[in-house]
C-alpha cells in the first residue's frame, strides 16, 4: 500500500572532512569555474562537534536542483506539501551533510546508518541570518526542504535541520529510560544551532546576526521547547501545529486513545467530537485511521509507558503493512490519567510550559486531524497567557488547515494548504524581530473565496 504515487507507506508517514564530488545536475566547483572562489575552498569548513562531514558547492540548494542527487530525499518529503506549491530555485551555495556523534543507528540516509545526521546549507548571497529547524514525526533531515529549506535559502538565510537524533517507526527504542528518544529531539536541535552558528562564521567571516526556530508538527514541538528553554539561541520562531506535551494532559496520550477505540467499535462519532476532533474534519477520519491514529498512538505510547504493553509493539513497531497499521488492542482502552506517576515523569521531561523567552508565531488548522487544535494549539495559546507571555506571541488559526497540505491535492474544495500562511508568518516575524512592524492579532485567517489558494495567503484577512 502507498499513499503517495511511488512513495513507500511508512516513509509517507513518519513525516576526517570528506569533498564529495556533486552529482552533475548540481554542478561541480574549480577554481577556474563559475563559482566563487570559496568554493575550491569548502574543505575548511569544520561543523564543531561532528564526528564526520561531507562538503559540496552546488549550483542550486533547493529542491529543484537537488532532485535526483544525493543531497536532498524527495521520498521523506513526501504528503507534506501539495503539488501546486511553487517554490524557488536557483540558489548557488556550499551544502554540508554529516553527522555528531550517536549510538543509534536507525537513519541510513547516505548510506552511513547512524543517527544526529544533519544538512548545513550555506547560500553564496548570504543576508545575515540563520533558519534552523529538525525533522517533522520521525522523518529524516531533507523532510523540510520543499516546506522551509528552498524559501529560506532564495531569502539569503543559512539553513540547518536534524533527524533529531532517531528516526523511523522504531524511534522509540532509542535511550535507556522512558522518554529518552523524545528528550533526545531538544539535545540535537540545541547541538546544530550552536554547531551551525559557528560553521557560519567560518563561511561568511561573522556569525549570524539573526537565529531563527521553525518547524511544523514534532518540528513545532522543537520550536516551542527552544524558545522556552534555550532562548538565548534564538531571536524568534515559528510553530506550525506543534505537538503539545504537558505532564497532566493534554497531549498525544489523551487525545487519541478514543480514535483506537472508534477504529474497533469501543467508540462513537460523537466521543471523537467530545474529545475535541472538530465536526467538519469527519471526510478525514478514515484516512487518518488507515494512516495515522493506531500508529501514532501505539509508538508514543510505546516511548513513554512502554509497561502499559510489553508486548505491542515490543522490539519494533512493524514493517508490513499489516502491521503498522494493526493498532494494539490495547491502545483502545488507555487511560493516561491513571497510569503511575513514572509514566508522567517521563512525559514531564519533554513537557512545556509556556514561558517563551523570545517572539513566536503560532499557525494551526482548524480541520487538523491528527493534533485537534482545541486540545493543542487552543491550550498552549492559553499556557502562555498564563505565563505573562502573551505579548510575545501571536496565534492564526487557518480556516480549512488541515496536518499536512498533500491532503489539499485530493480534497481541493474542502482544504486549503497551509504553507502559504507560514511564508507569510515568517515574513511576519522576521518584520516583528527585525523592523519591529508588529504582526497582525491573533485571528482566524480565512478561507479565501477565490484566488491561488496553494501560494498566497494573507494574515491579514
Amino acid at each position: 500500500m502507498r499513499l503517495f504515487p511511488g512513495v513507500p507507506l511508512i516513509t509517507a508517514l513518519l513525516t576526517g572532512v570528506t569533498v564529495l564530488a556533486p552529482a552533475s545536475t548540481a554542478g561541480a566547483a574549480s577554481d577556474a569555474g563559475p563559482f566563487p572562489a570559496h568554493c575550491a575552498r569548502q574543505d575548511r569548513l569544520h561543523v564543531p562537534g561532528a564526528e564526520h562531514q561531507e562538503s559540496a558547492c552546488l549550483a542550486d540548494l533547493t529542491t529543484r536542483g537537488l532532485a535526483g542527487t544525493p543531497y536532498t530525499d524527495m521520498a521523506d518529503q513526501a504528503g507534506l506539501s501539495s503539488k501546486a506549491t511553487r517554490n524557488p530555485s536557483g540558489v548557488p551555495g556550499v551544502q554540508i551533510d554529516g553527522y555528531f556523534p550517536d549510538t543509534s543507528t536507525s537513519n541510513a540516509t547516505r548510506g552511513w546508518a547512524h543517527d544526529a545526521q544533519f544538512v548545513i546549507r550555506l547560500p553564496d548571497d548570504w543576508n545575515g541570518g540563520l533558519v534552523v529547524t529538525g525533522a517533522p514525526g520521525s522523518r529524516r533531515q531533507y523532510s523540510t526542504d520543499t516546506l522551509i529549506s528552498d524559501q529560506v535559502l532564495a531569502q539569503g538565510y543559512a539553513y540547518a535541520a536534524t533527524d533529531k537524533g532517531n528516526t523511523g517507526p522504531d524511534f522509540f527504542t532509542d535511550g535507556e529510560e522512558p522518554g529518552d528518544a523524545v528528550a533526545e529531539w531538544n539535545r540535537r536541535v540545541t547541538e546544530l544551532t550552536r554547531a551551525a552558528k559557528k560553521a557560519v562564521r567560518q563561511r561568511y567571516g561573522s556569525a549570524p546576526e539573526r537565529t531563527y526556530m521553525t518547524g511544523i508538527s514534532n518540528g513545532g514541538y522543537l520550536t516551542r521547547w527552544q524558545l522556552e528553554n534555550r532562548p538565548e539561541l534564538y531571536d524568534g520562531g515559528v510553530d506550525w501545529e506543534g505537538v503539545l506535551w504537558t505532564t497532566d494532559g493534554p497531549n498525544l496520550l489523551t487525545s487519541l486513545p478514543v480514535t483506537v477505540a472508534r477504529s474497533r467499535g469501543l467508540a462513537t462519532d460523537d466521543d471523537l467530537i467530545a474529545a475535541g476532533f472538530a465536526p467538519g474534519s469527519r471526510f478525514l477520519w478514515a484516512y487518518h485511521e488507515k494512516a495515522y491514529w493506531g500508529l501514532t498512538q501505539k509508538l508514543f505510547r510505546a516511548e513513554f509507558d512502554p509497561g502499559y504493553d510489553p508486548a505491542c509493539p515490543g522490539a519494533t513497531a512493524g514493517r508490513t503493512v499489516e502491521e503498522i497499521f494493526a493498532a494494539c488492542a490495547s491502545d483502545a482502552t488507555y487511560d493516561y490519567a491513571s497510569r503511575p506517576a513514572s509514566v508522567h515523569r517521563a512525559v514531564a521531561k519533554v513537557a512545556l510550559t509556556g514561558r517563551i523567552g523570545k517572539p513566536l508565531i503560532t499557525l494551526h488548522g482548524d480541520l487538523d486531524t491528527l493534533l485537534p487544535i482545541s486540545t493543542d494549539s487552543d491550550v498552549y495559546a492559553r499556557m502562555i497567557d498564563a505565563r505573562g507571555r502573551g505579548g510575545l506571541h501571536r496565534y492564526y488559526t487557518v480556516q480549512d488547515g488541515t496536518h499536512t497540505d498533500g491532503l489539499y491535492d485530493s480534497y481541493p474544495d474542502e482544504l486549503r494548504p497551509i504553507l502559504p500562511c507560514y511564508r507569510s508568518a515568517f515574513d511576519a516575524l522576521t518584520g516583528w524581530v527585525e523592523d519591529g512592524t508588529r504582526p497582525p492579532a491573533d485571528r482566524t485567517v480565512a478561507r479565501p473565496a477565490e484566488g491561488d489558494l496553494a501560494n498566497s495567503c494573507d494574515l491579514a484577512e
